[in-house]
């Protein structure tokens, strides 16, 4: 599928200049960077999914973790412990 962008021209400077210093084309490097983006794209859009998919559930069963306790969890953790998974509660 071809497609054409027009690109502003201070952006094609900024590219020509980046994609020299990397060694690579032109187009090589609008190829990877559009690349990148729809990744990133996808990822946060599989977030939001997520985080929408738990939320209902959390509604449903009325079930959850405060906050407090995932964070002190979370430090835990980072500092090299191994700390017991909060528990979910009903919450009100």
């Amino acid at each position: 599928m071809a497609t054409s962008l027009r690109v502003p021209e201070d952006v094609k400077k900024r590219v020509a200049r980046l994609a020299a210093r990397r060694d690579t084309t032109v187009h090589a490097f609008m190829l990877e960077a559009i690349r990148e983006k729809v990744e990133d794209e996808e990822a946060r859009l599989a977030f939001h999914e997520e985080a929408r998919a738990r939320l209902a559930r959390m509604r449903k069963t009325g079930l959850a973790v405060a906050a407090g306790e995932v964070f002190d969890y979370l430090r835990k953790r980072a500092e090299g412990g191994k700390p017991a998974r909060p528990k979910a509660r009903r919450i009100e």
